[in-house]
């Protein structure tokens, strides 16, 4: 699903809103005018997970350099999104960062 993201020159974040079944509601993407960099939209991620009554969220990003190692700004972004949807009732399953070299997921890494 989230694997085209990995053929992006600029970064791209994908989320996918779930229901209790993990089935898909809907989802979002916000890209970047820059190569490297993009700014979270929580406020956004947090009225599209209210609007499809969604109990979970996976998201992705991608990182057109071809690493999928997760930045220290990745991790932060991922901590703060984490705290926001919580406080909503809903879980942040995973973290996804998509690259021609592979994809690293925060939840097998432990940061989730």
């Amino acid at each position: 699903m989230f694997a085209p993201l990995a053929r992006e020159r600029v970064e791209v974040l994908a989320f996918a809103y779930l229901d209790r079944h993990q089935q898909i509601l809907g989802m979002r993407h916000a890209r970047s005018e820059h190569r490297d960099q993009l700014d979270l939209p929580i406020r956004d991620v947090a009225a599209d997970a209210i609007a499809f009554h969604a109990v979970a969220v996976v998201m992705a990003h991608n990182h057109p350099s071809g690493d999928p190692t997760p930045s220290r700004a990745d991790r932060e972004a991922t901590e703060k999104l984490a705290r926001a949807l919580d406080a909503l009732g809903v879980r942040l399953l995973d973290h996804l960062v998509v690259a021609a070299k592979g994809t690293t997921s925060f939840r097998s890494l432990g940061f989730l």
